[in-house]
């Protein structure tokens, strides 16, 4: 414990403890406090009551006392937790519990987790079919995408045991919480039937699956550096070149990539859908308009390179203009600005006698951006300016009186075209 303090932590670095109240939580906030004078820091404690257990309250309350009878500052975050989330109620407790840690301004958040934690979690993992990121089970320092404090784990090197041991010597007094009784949740019935015969069976088994964890944790590290050489010339910005991807073996380009996807901070996909998503970007042909849904992002090849981007909004009716300087398009997912101007844009006077429309394309619609020229079609007028195909669906249009009149990166219709001097209307996507 004092060794990862002294590891990682800075003198006066600022540090919030998340304290459940039981035995693992309240041992390390003892320690914390037996540390102070020796290793100054600063120290919060945070708890996170779930309101799923009938005892919540007395948790908290238990956890107030804690901390107010050594002037530690604590404070609670109440969270709901749907017992039908589709994810189980395990993952959306720990999805809740997430988001608060990620929003506290500290420079570390501190967790319990303890080596038998550490041996279960390589367990869980490897059944579910986890590479070596997956194995690698928990880092002691770990930075995460979108939080402001780097989350440590002071205790990955102490048992269960050792803990109970160190309690029990100091007259610690802490809660239970009953569902790690309930072997309905995976990790308690790898904890209560699995681990004991482990243990019977082969002594030292926890120390051993967390050391496992630990060279798995550097294979994945030399993993991750890798990705980054083959990154240097397949990746540029938001593009990753399938060609080069298609000149790797088939597990360098696996590993580029995961890499890609998780620069992106997105969660992975199972193996399956991964190398659905590797099949589609090597081997598909040149011109074959490929897609594949990631969970929360889709994967888009074009033109030789592949790009991870948004789903599209959901479909939603055209919104009517009024004469707002900005309106909100829902099928587009953007906020359109529209200025007024003189000499350019479209007709005010036409736009205020008609009816304007703002939504996204539904086939068949044609413009016109030269006077004289000719109509021509919009998917036409797409390819050539190269826009990606995941944005065609989704690029903002304006129509007058059903007359399209404006595509946003294409240009206005040329008929509508405010002359010198004429009072004009400018629409233009804001940002």
């Amino acid at each position: 414990m004092a060794d990862a303090l002294a590891r990682h932590v800075p003198p006066h670095a600022r540090l919030v403890l998340g304290l459940s109240g039981g035995l693992d939580s309240v041992a390390l906030l003892h320690v914390l406090l037996s540390l102070r004078d020796r290793h100054p820091f600063e120290l919060r404690v945070v708890h996170v009551h779930h309101g799923l257990s009938p005892h919540a309250d007395a948790w908290a309350d238990f956890c107030a006392r804690l901390c107010s009878s050594h002037a530690v500052e604590f404070s609670i975050h109440h969270v709901v937790i749907a017992r039908d989330d589709a994810a189980g109620v395990e993952a959306a407790a720990r999805r809740e519990r997430q988001r608060i840690f990620a929003a506290l301004d500290a420079d570390f958040l501190l967790t319990a987790h303890q080596q038998d934690d550490q041996a279960e979690t390589l367990l869980l993992q490897l059944l579910r079919g986890a590479g070596p990121k997956g194995l690698a089970a928990m880092a002691e320092l770990q930075s995460r995408p979108g939080w402001r404090a780097a989350q440590l784990r002071p205790l990955l090197g102490v048992t269960r045991a050792g803990l109970l041991d160190y309690a029990q010597s100091h007259g610690l007094t802490w809660v239970d919480d009953e569902s790690n009784r309930d072997i309905r949740y995976r990790r308690n019935a790898l904890r209560r039937q699995v681990m004991p015969l482990l243990a019977a069976n082969f002594p030292g088994s926890g120390a051993t699956l967390a050391r496992a964890a630990a060279l798995q944790a550097d294979a994945a590290d030399l993993l991750d550096d890798l990705a980054r050489l083959d990154a240097e010339t397949a990746i540029a910005g938001e593009r990753l070149d399938c060609a080069l991807l298609a000149g790797l073996s088939r597990a360098r380009a696996r590993n580029l990539l995961r890499y890609f996807i998780e620069r992106h901070d997105q969660p992975m996909p199972n193996a399956r859908r991964l190398d659905e998503a590797l099949h589609q970007l090597r081997d598909a042909g040149r011109d074959a308009r490929v897609c594949v849904g990631l969970g929360g992002v889709e994967l888009w090849r074009f033109r030789g390179g592949a790009y991870l981007v948004p789903p599209a909004p959901a479909p939603t009716a055209p919104v009517r203009w009024r004469g707002e300087a900005s309106l909100w398009v829902a099928a587009a997912g953007v906020n359109v600005q529209m200025e007024a101007v003189t000499g350019a844009g479209l007709k005010r006077d036409v736009l205020a006698a008609g009816e304007v429309t703002l939504g996204v394309r539904q086939g068949g619609e044609r413009l016109r951006l030269h006077p004289g020229g000719p109509h021509r079609s919009l998917k036409n007028l797409l390819q050539e300016q190269a826009i990606p195909p995941w944005r065609r669906d989704r690029l903002p249009l304006l129509w007058c009186d059903g007359r399209l009149a404006w595509a946003a990166g294409i240009g206005l219709e040329a008929d509508l075209l405010a002359a010198p001097g004429e009072a004009g209307v400018l629409p233009r996507v804001a940002g």
